[in-house]
């Protein structure tokens, strides 16, 4: 593949607004409830897109509870979020994950953003809450492997999420950088800890718009998915050798940098692949002037390369 297929390779793209037609050799299609009217249409849509773009990835959030997205193909009804699985036990989690996972397989997904192995310990958070299976590291590091396992028996990738853990938070990344004041040592007690135990046996990783201090200067306010050192850390402390990928591009978590800043951001510090909700005109023209960018960057280009090689390692899991 020249620069530009392999620079492709790194985005998970939406489809509202169809950009996404248009990218050779892209990394993948990311689904929302919008695209899922019924079982029927929404396999036609998948097949199509398999057939059509051949893209690496077709995911989808699915979480159950809050964050589900076939909801529509059930009248409504919703599988149960992390926490409430997990209280009904361990029998009732793994019976949910297969059928979530049969759900999927059904449908052609091949990578789910999931499981959440966040420790919730902020009653307060704003965003996690019943998405963690637990307050208790323990009970998450359980969980987390239960459903990993049976998404991959299923022929699915999981996507732990959201590293170095979102639990502790008290805003929404979605509407604003949250910051996370603990230190390192409080953060591998618990936050980390999910982490650790899971990474090296992962296959991909989402890293989290948070401001977490342990890994930032005292004057620098930048989000642990654009920051070099918490990724390297994840590497070479946590032994992780498989895809980094972003949240959501288009959170107000990132959006301080701007969409090409930011984006540049997080390949120089260590992702692999990122998620844009969207394929509208504003997304394909950020993905096009941060490619206009590596061409005359050495480091951006050497990134590029070094990213494609990840994912293709790990794209046939």
């Amino acid at each position: 593949m020249d620069l530009r297929e392999k620079f492709n390779r790194m985005f998970i793209l939406g489809t509202t607004g169809g950009g996404y037609k248009t990218v050779k050799n892209l990394g993948g299609i990311i689904f929302f409830t919008h695209d899922i009217q019924s079982k029927e249409q929404f396999a036609k849509l998948v097949s199509d897109i398999k057939s059509d773009l051949q893209p690496l990835f077709l995911s989808i959030d699915q979480e159950g509870g809050r964050v589900e997205r076939t909801e529509n193909i059930h009248n409504g009804k919703k599988y149960l979020s992390a926490k409430f699985a997990f209280e009904k036990g361990e029998e009732f989690l793994k019976s949910q994950t297969q059928k979530i996972a049969d759900e999927l397989k059904e449908c052609g997904i091949n990578l789910n953003f999931a499981p959440c192995i966040d420790v919730n310990t902020n009653p307060l958070n704003p965003i996690i809450g019943e998405r963690s299976y637990s307050n208790n590291p323990d009970e998450v590091i359980k969980c987390g492997k239960i459903v990993s396992d049976i998404y991959k028996k299923n022929g699915i990738m999981p996507c732990l999420k959201h590293y170095p853990g979102h639990g502790d938070a008290s805003k929404d990344s979605h509407l604003t950088l949250p910051e996370i004041n603990l230190s390192l040592d409080e953060m591998k007690t618990v936050h980390i800890r999910p982490f650790k135990e899971l990474a090296k046996n992962a296959q991909m990783i989402m890293v989290a718009h948070l401001n977490c201090k342990c890994f930032n200067l005292s004057n620098e306010n930048l989000p642990t998915s654009l920051n070099k050192k918490a990724i390297d850390y994840l590497r070479n402390d946590l032994g992780f050798r498989g895809i980094t990928i972003s949240d959501d591009m288009v959170m107000k978590g990132v959006s301080q940098f701007g969409p090409v800043e930011a984006c540049v951001k997080g390949i120089n510090a260590g992702l692999n692949m990122f998620i844009y909700r969207n394929s509208d005109f504003e997304t394909m023209n950020t993905l096009e002037k941060v490619f206009e960018h590596a061409k005359s960057d050495l480091k951006l280009r050497k990134r590029i390369e070094e990213s494609y090689e990840i994912i293709s390692c790990y794209a046939e899991f």
